[in-house]
């Protein structure tokens, strides 16, 4: 750097690494700085504006990201030339497998949603490469709370326009997924010898699995075509006594159901009364929310879990819990106690991929491409009794007479396609409806899809004679 640079770091808005980050891009676009110029070490510029090291690490970080800058172990940092290198924004065009399988073979998984490559894959990998070369957070720490402050920052960025109330970065934990997170809640939350959990008839199975792990009771609150029946609740809550509701109101898994805003007053109403706190899991709710949520309704008891699972990759497991208003304390240590917190290569990762000035087109083009799939299910089944949303990643089937779940599923898997019967979604105990699950696998070609769509609905329309001999 020819001449001394020292930004005015007042005049830029956030966190000193993001105003630096500004500074340093103004720079570059009007022409301060030439392609190939090489930038001061972060220790000898930290020194100069008067900030950590690790501020400066974090801004050159993410102008490598963006292409801006350009860096390489024991080379230094320069300025990218823009004219010959590859955007990040380029590579949201790439349309490939997001895994190392070949999905020709075997049979077709609609178990869980597969996402598509739509360019999240290369920009995971350059962020770790980054990360790998000068991580921020440092190597040789245990995670802390002040360390991970830039990653629950960016989730606070990213939680913008989800409608959960006032939150603050210290509102937030970050968690190993989203079934990582309805763990630390329940840990968080439920008391005494016999802790009670409340979910809807047919619900996520990880429910369930929590409450197992807990040594909790579950209890199965009767449902309509808006979620949780409130007189049930209420039936419930005063046999059983205070507990944790697990819901999710945007997007019942299995059944695509929404809780609307009016139901959601009543559920409120009844947990406020009998002391039940809410947990509301909105991982599998792809496009905006069409209420508010129980932590905006309930701000006292309200605690909120989402993940980037079914947006951006599983693979990861980044997930975060919101808690509500001055009950983070016990939510921290549930986690701290647990696991210490998540590895700060992945803390890192968090901040970088969250706060990347490309992330929402990226997720545009995964619901985007997850909409074109659930389109073709429609139009081959859509005769039958058939629930979807296009920003939904798995469709609700409801079998016609003649067929139960069990061997529906076994049907189709003998025809090689896999998908989930309803008892998946009960308590083990309850009666399940004779209907599937079919969650969209976005990393088969549209032909392959449309064709186990046509076979299923073969399948529906030509019910074996033997069923319920």
């Amino acid at each position: 750097m020819g001449t001394i640079w020292k930004p005015d770091l007042d005049a830029f808005e956030g966190p000193k690494y993001l105003r630096l980050a500004q500074a340093l891009r103004g720079a570059v676009h009007d022409g301060h700085f030439t392609a190939g110029e090489k930038l001061p070490p972060v220790r000898d510029l930290a020194w100069r504006v008067g900030i950590t090291p690790g501020t400066v690490a974090r801004a050159y970080t993410i102008l490598t990201d963006e292409g801006v800058l350009d860096a390489g172990v024991g080379r230094g940092t320069f300025v990218a030339d823009m004219t010959k290198k590859e955007q990040v924004s380029d590579l949201i065009e790439i349309d490939a497998v997001p895994h190392n399988s070949d999905v020709s073979k075997g049979p077709i998984n609609l178990y869980s949603p597969v996402l598509p490559n739509v360019g999240q894959v290369a920009l995971i990998q350059k962020i770790l490469m980054g990360i790998a070369q000068n991580p921020p957070s440092g190597l040789m720490h245990y995670p802390s709370r002040a360390g991970f402050r830039p990653a629950r920052e960016a989730v606070v960025s990213w939680l913008s326009d989800s409608p959960i109330g006032r939150v603050d970065q210290d509102d937030i934990v970050l968690s190993h997924g989203g079934q990582n997170g309805i763990l630390l809640v329940l840990q968080a939350v439920l008391t005494g010898a016999n802790p009670v959990i409340y979910m809807e008839q047919l619900s996520y199975p990880g429910f369930r699995r929590a409450a197992e792990l807990l040594r909790a009771k579950v209890v199965a609150v009767p449902t309509d075509g808006q979620g949780v029946d409130p007189n049930a609740l209420e039936t419930a809550a005063k046999l059983h006594g205070p507990g944790v509701l697990c819901t999710s109101p945007e997007v019942n898994n299995p059944t695509l159901g929404f809780t609307p805003l009016d139901r959601r007053r009543d559920v409120v109403s009844i947990a406020q009364r009998y002391n039940l706190q809410i947990l509301d899991d909105d991982c599998y709710r792809l496009g905006p929310a069409r209420a508010p949520s129980y932590r905006m309704l309930a701000p006292e008891r309200g605690w909120y879990v989402c993940s980037i699972s079914k947006l951006l990759t599983p693979a990861l497991r980044i997930g975060f819990v919101v808690a509500p208003h001055g009950k983070v304390a016990s939510l921290r240590r549930a986690a701290e106690h647990g696991f210490f917190g998540i590895a700060t290569p992945l803390s890192d990762l968090t901040a970088q991929l969250l706060g990347h000035p490309d992330i929402h087109t990226l997720t545009d083009r995964v619901e985007a491409r997850f909409s074109k799939y659930v389109q073709i299910a429609v139009n081959q089944l859509g005769g039958y009794d058939l629930n979807w949303r296009q920003d939904v990643p798995f469709l609700w089937l409801r079998l016609p007479a003649g067929w139960r779940a069990s061997s529906f599923c076994l049907a189709a898997e003998a025809l090689g396609i896999r998908i989930r019967p309803a008892e998946h979604y009960t308590c083990r105990d309850a009666r399940a409806p004779h209907a599937v699950r079919m969650a969209i696998n976005a990393a088969i070609s549209h032909e392959q899809f449309e064709h186990a769509m046509t076979t299923l609905r073969d399948l529906l329309d030509n019910p074996p004679d033997e069923i319920g001999i």
